[in-house]
């Protein structure tokens, strides 16, 4: 039998099993996505696939689960950190209560920036990315992407200060913040 019809047979016989575990895992959605990722590595490792399937099949969707957990609760630890940052200038309070009530300011805030400026910030805080890397990753100059970056910053001091003085924060510049920017 040859490898693609090996694959489809693995492929008829596990997928809605594997589906169903990823799935009870991270639900529907990203299941999916897991699912389609764990049949790619059966696809290019056809031939290191043991008899039965499932289990190795099974063992990849977790293993997969494993990685999207670790590098999601990297990204929420850093973003997280890079806000707190902002929010705290300087000493750290040790009152459990300020730290949680810090942490949903940043987190708001963060949420309330443009993908554009989170994307910028999540590549140096999330991704460790030097300016150099990371503007190459935008396929921009690394003075243009120091430029954005730091504007980037400003919007999110000014929308943690908006979020912890309980204004509702637009993400719109205004007037005022265009004009200084250009």
């Amino acid at each position: 039998m040859s490898d693609v019809q090996r694959f489809r047979d693995v492929y008829e016989e596990c997928q809605p099993r594997v589906l169903a575990y990823a799935s009870s895992l991270v639900g529907r959605q990203v299941g999916e996505d897991i699912t389609s990722e764990t049949f790619t590595i059966a696809w290019r490792r056809m031939r290191d696939v043991p008899a039965p399937p499932l289990p190795w099949l099974l063992r990849v969707a977790r293993n997969l689960t494993r990685e999207l957990r670790r590098r999601d609760g990297r990204q929420y630890a850093l973003a997280v950190e890079e806000a707190q940052r902002l929010v705290t200038s300087g000493a750290r309070v040790d009152d459990v209560a300020s730290d949680v009530t810090e942490r949903a300011a940043a987190l708001q805030a963060l949420a309330g920036l443009s993908a554009a400026d989170r994307e910028l910030l999540t590549l140096v805080a999330w991704n460790g990315l030097g300016p150099k890397q990371a503007a190459h990753v935008l396929g921009c100059s690394t003075a243009t992407f120091s430029v954005r970056l730091h504007r980037a910053r400003r919007r999110l001091e000014r929308a943690v200060d908006a979020v912890a003085a309980g204004l509702s924060h637009d993400t719109r510049p205004t007037v005022t913040a265009t004009v200084k920017e250009h």
